[in-house]
């Protein structure tokens, strides 16, 4: 197949892509998920209200987690737009989609136009891409800066162009003042080990690369004088338990390389084969096809180790490796390197050419295709969504449709004809679970409903409060709430706040309050459930009221 498609595959390629965006959209409106996304929404909401860019708060409390970066980008928003999902989302969706232009600009330096253009379709329709653009974390913002950055190195080491080299300096500090330092390793590894693999020792050990470094580290300086200004002046603040800790060596070495060997305040318990299985469904529906492009690429490679570009497979493969020997892992970060393993299988299926591996490919899509459509059927029957649609039920019939059969009305053949269904099949499932699954799920988180409840119906402004409960549920309550929220414990060995005022609690803490003799008057009631450790009885509407819990927003006089 030609290097540059034909009028009728271009006219498609474009639709589909322009598809594939509305998709990733098409969680803009979903509530935030506690507790990362909504607890980021704080913190930026927290520093838009205390007029304060430099110091990180969550709950009156310095926080130590994340760099900056993020929270100032949401925080503008907020400014621009108010406290809004949408408007917390917005920005790292379109940070993705730079990501997604700039996967496009590299695949078509390194190979060709159409490569370039099924590379954006494969990244904005695997899966933890979609589901990371409704819930927003820092993923969406690195993988963005990441491939930008790789994409300006290469340029510079190509062009010897001292701009090119600057922005790719800019990119990088921004992703290591979203993430830390591990930012480094896809950047540095993809540019290294093409430099490294191809032997080319001389542009490995230039002057450029010297600077880059000192760029870099200049570009971080305000990450490192506001964690200064927080942390490091003030050996007297507790933060992890402890009292002197610097945040300049939390963000150099605890943040990340502590988790990685474990040492940190933050620790987990890792497994070699985490991301192997976690990209089997993270990746879908194009893993099982990224697998083999990947062990394909590395056997050809071994023969031809000159005549192949190395960018890519280095910089997926190093980042892939180092997190699989991490001892703390969460599916989220393996995206940063979707951009690399999109543009790998996309070049593998472009230059596929033996029948016999087609009909292979045909096959195993075929059946993932249908397994995929068969669970959304299954999680339709036993869910039963409160929300949908008529517009989300033509819009999924249109598409099963144009899936059973578009290609009677289309000359495609080859990899295309199968790679647009699976495309198709995509579109449906992540249109039917961003506009009706996830929608109805998030009733189910409660604290974000009640926030809103308390909003429209607390005409005397009380002060509101919630009962001491985790993340899961304070920070999406923190967030939708217009009024400061406290937080207090339902004990003999606390007191009440000042009375009267609204608290948001669980229907057995409530009850003790009553016990006690407290004037209570119960207002409205939630269900909740953690909608983020989703188990087979929930999901099972004949089975889910024995795992929810009843939430209850009270007056207390």
């Amino acid at each position: 197949m030609d290097a540059t498609p034909t009028s009728t595959q271009s006219k498609l390629l474009y639709l589909f892509t322009g598809l594939a965006v509305l998709v990733n959209f098409s969680g803009l409106f979903i509530p935030l998920q506690g507790p990362d996304a909504a607890l980021y929404a704080v913190i930026s909401k927290t520093m838009v209200q205390r007029n304060d860019y430099v110091q990180l708060f969550y709950h009156g409390a310095d926080w130590l987690d994340k760099p900056h970066f993020p929270f100032w980008i949401t925080a503008i928003s907020f400014k621009l737009f108010g406290f809004t999902t949408w408007a917390y989302k917005l920005p790292g969706i379109l940070f993705l989609m730079m990501g997604a232009w700039y996967t496009y600009l590299f695949a078509k330096e390194l190979y060709n136009k159409q490569i370039a253009l099924w590379s954006v379709l494969i990244l904005l329709t695997a899966e933890h891409i979609v589901l990371s653009n409704n819930d927003v974390r820092a993923e969406p913002y690195l993988t963005g800066l990441i491939i930008a950055a790789v994409y300006h190195f290469y340029k510079a080491l190509n062009s010897n162009s001292f701009w090119r080299l600057l922005w790719g300096c800019i990119f990088t500090a921004c992703a290591i003042m979203t993430k830390g330092m591990f930012a480094i390793v896809p950047i540095g590894g993809a540019i290294a080990g093409q430099l490294i693999i191809t032997r080319q020792w001389r542009s490995l050990f230039n002057l450029p690369w010297l600077i880059a470094i000192v760029l870099i580290f200049i570009f971080i300086l305000p990450e490192l004088w506001c964690l200064h200004q927080q942390f490091d002046l003030h050996p007297e603040k507790i933060v992890f338990g402890q009292k002197g800790v610097s945040g300049i060596r939390f963000f150099f070495w605890d943040s990340q390389f502590g988790r990685f060997f474990n040492t940190g305040p933050i620790k987990g318990s890792g497994d070699p084969t985490f991301f192997i299985h976690t990209s089997l469904w993270a990746f879908l529906p194009w893993s099982l096809i990224m697998f083999a492009a990947v062990y394909q690429f590395i056997k050809k490679g071994v023969v031809y180790p000159k005549g192949k570009e190395w960018y890519c497979i280095s910089g997926a493969l190093l980042t892939f490796l180092l997190f699989s020997a991490s001892s703390f892992q969460l599916p989220h970060y393996l995206n940063i390197v979707f951009p690399f393993f999109a543009i790998i299988t996309s070049q593998y299926l472009y230059y596929l050419r033996r029948a016999k591996a087609l009909r292979k490919i045909a096959f195993v899509q075929t059946f993932l295709i249908s397994l995929l459509l068969l669970l959304v059927a299954v999680l339709w029957y036993f869910f039963r969504p409160e929300v949908l649609s008529w517009f989300t039920v033509l819009t999924v019939l249109m598409l099963l449709i144009m899936l059973m059969f578009f290609t009677r009305f289309f000359n495609i053949s080859g990899y295309q004809k199968i790679a647009l269904r699976t495309l198709l099949a995509s579109f449906i499932v992540n249109l039917f679970l961003n506009l009706s699954f996830y929608p109805s799920l998030m009733h189910y988180q409660a604290s974000n409903d009640a926030a809103i409840w308390i909003n429209e119906h607390n005409n005397r402004n009380l002060p509101v409060a919630l009962t001491d409960v985790d993340d899961y549920n304070s920070a999406p309550f923190e967030f939708y709430s217009n009024l400061p929220v406290s937080e207090i414990k339902i004990d003999g060995e606390h007191a009440l706040p000042s009375k009267p005022f609204l608290l948001y609690a669980s229907a057995d803490e409530i009850s003790k309050l009553v016990a006690s003799g407290t004037r209570v008057q119960m207002l409205a009631s939630f269900y909740r459930y953690r909608v983020t450790r989703l188990q087979l009885p929930f999901l099972n509407v004949n089975t889910r009221d024995k795992e929810l819990t009843k939430m209850v927003v009270a007056s207390i006089n």
